[in-house]
């Protein structure tokens, strides 16, 4: 399990954990879940047409993440935000059903694209996801305040001076990046599975954010290695125990909130907080 193949999976596995963990906690807390469904699967198109002219499948994902990305972005300033992130993934979707029918020996590249293929990691995809995996790190510990206040509380950002729109663009190019690196690796069908079971199972277990983002990362690590090992013992696929890890811990985690409301004990003749909701305020404390 620890030898020959499986060494590469297990660090590239590492790797995508701990980004779709951090990205995932702003996905969850930022409510945009549709967002991180859209692009993942839209720049599967990206993939696609690489396959199609023989190019590295990382290229096509880079460039119609990005295009995904900015898209939603520009258009969604505007207009509903889900009406345009609902056409972004249509379209490229039919993009990518376009190249599919003019490739004649897509299946694997397909099938791989979208479950992944963590069990078949090359040692040469190794510094590749690595990079990205930097980049992207690096590039939410740079904006992380600004990206705190703004998920949270919004109008408070802006009257600080933190441009809401350049924020969201910020964001939606993080979670292209995260993109580009994870769907080879977990495919775009389970991406969203790591990247949203675990955040939100961890913004259950606790309001601070530095504890909710911690928590996020090792909820993920832990959901990869087991759904690793589980699948190396089983032959079954590493998504079917990622996409159940997923959903597990989420209800693990509203079960664990919903017992500990019950037992907060209630403070009698106060006034109820109308200023700050009690997620929103404990959030930035």
């Amino acid at each position: 399990m620890f030898s020959g193949f499986m060494v590469n999976a297990w660090i590239v596995a590492s790797i995508v954990a701990v980004v779709a963990g951090v990205v995932g906690f702003f996905v969850v807390l930022r409510g945009s879940a549709f967002v991180a469904h859209a692009i993942p699967n839209g720049a599967f198109a990206g993939a696609a047409g690489a396959v199609l002219i023989g190019t590295d499948a990382i290229v096509g994902l880079g460039v119609f993440s990005l295009l995904g990305a900015l898209t939603i972005g520009l258009l969604g300033r505007r207009g509903r935000h889900d009406a345009v992130t609902a056409l972004a993934l249509v379209t490229m979707l039919g993009i990518g059903a376009l190249f599919l029918s003019l490739s004649s020996e897509y299946e694997p590249a397909v099938y791989s694209l979208l479950f992944g293929e963590v069990l078949g990691i090359s040692p040469s995809e190794l510094a590749p996801t690595a990079v990205l995996a930097v980049v992207c790190v690096l590039t939410v510990a740079l904006v992380y305040r600004p990206l705190m206040l703004s998920s949270v509380l919004a109008e408070v950002g802006e009257a600080r001076g933190i441009p809401r729109f350049g924020i969201e663009i910020i964001f939606l190019l993080i979670v292209a990046l995260a993109t580009t690196m994870t769907v080879p690796v977990v495919g775009t069908l389970l991406i969203f599975s790591l990247m949203i079971g675990a955040p939100a199972a961890a913004r259950s277990f606790t309001d601070r954010p530095e504890r909710a983002l911690l928590l996020s990362v090792a909820l993920a690590l832990a959901t990869v290695w087991a759904a690793i090992a589980l699948s190396y013992s089983t032959n079954y696929p590493v998504g079917f125990f990622v996409g159940t890890a997923g959903a597990v811990l989420y209800a693990i985690g509203r079960l664990w909130a919903a017992v500990g409301r019950r037992r907060r004990p209630a403070t009698p003749n106060a006034a109820p907080d109308t200023t700050h909701p009690p997620e929103r305020h404990t959030i930035l404390t």
